[in-house]
Parts: C-alpha cells; structure tokens; sequence
C-alpha cells in the first residue's frame, strides 16, 4: 500500500520558531511613524501589541526564537497536522508531479490562524491584559483568536468584514460561542466606523476597515489591546512551525519539494509553509521555486507597488514598507473573504522585490473549479483562500505533465470549507461570476 499519510509524534513539535529576518540578505524596512517619519522601535509599538510580539516584530538578529511551553502544550492539542501525499489528485491530473499538502485544517479551529493566536493570547495574558480586539474577514482569524481568548481568560471584541459577517453566518456563530463580541465592519460602535457609512452608506466593509476599528476601540477601552492574524513579521514567526514539521515529514517520505505554493493574503500561511524551506536558497544548498497565488480581484503583489502604506483604511498604524494597492483600495466581493486586503506584509514584500519568490493571480471561478476537483479527487472540501493554492498547484502539475518533468510540489492547505458551503451554493448554481481588479 502507497504510503499516504506522513505524522511526527508529540515530542517533535518545534520548540523554536525561525526568524528569517536574521537571515534575509536585504533585511525588512523598518516601520515608520506616520506623523513624523522617523525609524520606529519595539518600545513604539507597545500601546497597541503584546509587548513580547513587539519585540519579535523587529527582531533582525536572532534567527531562532524559543517557544514558551505553555504554547507548545497548548500546540500539542492538534499538532503535528499531516503531510499528505495527494494522489488522487495527481491521478485526475494525469501528472508526473508529485504532490504533497500540509493539512491545518484538522485542528480543531479548521485552519492555520490558531497557531498565531495562541502565542498572541498568551503573551497578552502574561503582560496582565484583559482584553482585546482584532478584525476578521472570513471568519477563520476570529474564530481562533475567540478560542484562544477564551482558554487565557481574556475577553475578545471582533469586527468582522461586513460582506463576509453576511455571507459567513455560521463562522460568526462560532465566534460567539466562544464567548466573543462580534460586529459586522463598518459598524456605527467607532467613530472611523460612522465615517465611513456617513460617506459610504452600502460599503460592504473591508480588512482594512476592520482594523481601523479594531485599534480605534483596543485604544479607547482600558487594559485592552489589538492583536493582528497576518502580515506582521511575529504572526509569520509564529506561522513558521508549519514549515517546521513539514521539512521533517518531507524527509519522512524521501523526497524535497522543488516548489512551495501556498495562498496569499497578507502572509501568514504563505510565510508558515515557505520561510523554513527557503532559508535554504539563501545558502545556495537549495533551489525551491515559491509562489504565492492571490485573487484576481484583489491583487497586490501582481500589480500593486512598493512603497510605505497604512496596514489600514484609518491610518491609524505605522507606516509599513509593502506592496500595496492602496490603503483605501477597496476589493469586490469574491468569497475569498482572508484575501480581500489592500497590502502584503513587510517580508513578503522585500522576499518578492528580491526575487526569492514570485506570485501569481487566480479569477474566482477558475479557483472554485480547482476546489471543485481537489474535493473530489481527495475527500476534502477546501476553504476559497486554500482554493487559490490548488490552482496554483493544478497551473505546476499540468506544466510538469507536458515536459515530463516529476517535479516535487508541496502545497499548504491553510484551512477546511466546511462553513464557506454558500459560496459553493453559489459555483454550483452559476451564480458566482468572475472579478477583476
């Protein structure tokens, strides 16, 4: 029987994260304050993170961070997630390819987000926080960081994206059932909020909109601070220990990937699945190809530019050095709800700009038409952000199959479907309809 299946015990769950900003040759820009555009530093962030992320924000010099073990144990509820290899899908293909998938969507939150809300929960719980906030599109952020609140005894206040908080009904409830506060973003709870609709009375929300009033209420409510579930230098750190797990399982099954593919909204899976393998290109021992694959729709890295940008619609945070449409771009709604932002974070934006990776976009319907045949082929209904990765995967694979090339390709599957079905309520009823930027 061909092995399938590849899983590390308990004991290997990583005990460090890996900091690539050690490593990067061009290291990331540093932040700026908006107002005056000085350098800022770790010490300037601290009114708005976790003191402990703040300083992994920075952290340009140590390439290995511990992970505290109450973290680890708290990992070790779900974790190590599979390795898989898919050869069902290969099989449909018809393709020399062999492909592989890292599977976050076994935890019990159904996607990657809890590996970063953890960490984020605890170090606000060590710092004797007692609440906070943070913003969600489709959902899979804020139902982590609800459950990682909650488990650190912290109370959780959630903007969610307002087309995703209509479209997404069940995800919502997930979220209060843990306990948390969720409103649909823009909302009349901020001030920035009640701009917003004063000007825009039907905006269907955005991340960038939700963050803005995220950090207007983690500011103004005592003891409370905002947490963030991308682009951010710490959330890739924490993110790193899918990457991890799966050097170790792709030497289980023999093999090395010659590509890496993951979805990219601000790079967060992207980063956690790739950053560990590319560490070694920096030192010519390897030569992975990386692709992040974003929606047509929404697509900063393939035609956004380089520059200094808010992380917000309200300009409220620092100045960050990305690729970016604009920080008040606002994206059509496609039902990849976790890619519907403006920006790109820092690393991926100085990865990118250096050549280390690339990036490709994906029209909605051709994304759900690869779902559609990766749920058939393996059994597994993939959420539309993890979708775009199977379309960049399938794009590879048929590459392979008309040079004959038996390329290794490893994708991560970054979380489950199984509460975005309207949306495939509405691929399957020819509803859903293609849109570009």
């Amino acid at each position: 029987m061909k092995q399938k299946r590849f899983i590390l015990q308990e004991s290997e769950i990583p005990t460090q994260w890996y900091n690539v900003q050690a490593e990067m040759p061009n290291k990331v820009l540093p932040f700026k304050n908006p107002g005056t555009g000085e350098k800022m530093g770790p010490e300037d962030l601290y009114p708005i993170f976790a003191k402990e992320c703040c300083n992994q924000e920075l952290n340009q010099k140590d390439t290995w961070i511990n992970i505290p073990e109450p973290i680890r144990e708290k990992y070790a509820y779900y974790r190590c997630t599979p390795l898989v290899r898919a050869y069902g899908l290969e099989e449909a293909l018809d393709t020399p390819a062999h492909i592989y998938f890292k599977n976050e969507s076994v935890n019990p939150l159904g996607s990657h987000k809890i590996n970063s809300a953890l960490a984020q929960a605890y170090y606000l719980k060590q710092e004797g926080i007692t609440n906070v906030t943070t913003e969600t599109g489709a959902g899979q952020w804020g139902a982590a960081l609800s459950y990682a609140a909650k488990l650190f005894g912290l109370e959780a206040a959630v903007y969610q994206v307002k087309i995703s908080y209509e479209q997404k009904p069940y995800r919502r409830s997930v979220m209060q059932l843990f306990g948390a506060q969720v409103t649909p973003s823009p909302s009349m709870s901020t001030k920035f909020g009640r701009r917003i609709l004063t000007d825009f009375p039907n905006h269907q929300g955005s991340l960038g909109t939700a963050i803005s009033e995220a950090l207007e209420l983690a500011m103004s409510t005592p003891n409370c601070k905002y947490s963030l579930g991308s682009v951010l230098n710490h959330v890739c750190l924490h993110q790193t220990v899918i990457g991890l797990e799966a050097e170790k399982q792709m030497a289980m099954a023999g093999e090395y990937p010659d590509e890496v593919i993951a979805c990219f909204g601000g790079g967060s899976n992207f980063c956690g699945i790739a950053l560990p393998f590319l560490r070694h290109n920096f030192n010519g021992s390897r030569h992975t190809r990386f692709t992040a694959v974003e929606p047509t729709a929404c697509p900063k890295l393939t035609k956004g530019k380089f520059d200094y940008d808010f992380g917000d619609e309200g300009c409220m945070t620092p100045l960050i050095p990305m690729y970016t449409l604009g920080h008040d771009f606002r994206p059509s709604n496609i039902h990849a709800g976790g890619l519907r932002y403006h920006g790109a974070g820092a690393i991926v934006s100085q990865l990118l700009k250096d050549g280390f990776i690339e990036a490709m976009d994906a029209e909605q319907l051709e994304v759900f038409k690869a779902a559609e045949l990766f749920a058939k082929s393996e059994g597994i209904v993939p959420a539309p952000e993890s979708s775009h990765a199977i379309y960049g995967v399938i794009q590879r694979a048929l590459e392979c199959k008309k040079t004959g090339e038996k390329k290794v390709i490893l994708f991560n599957l970054s979380g489950h479907g199984l509460i975005d079905m309207t949306a495939y309520d509405d691929y399957m009823s020819g509803n859903m309809v293609n849109t570009t930027l």
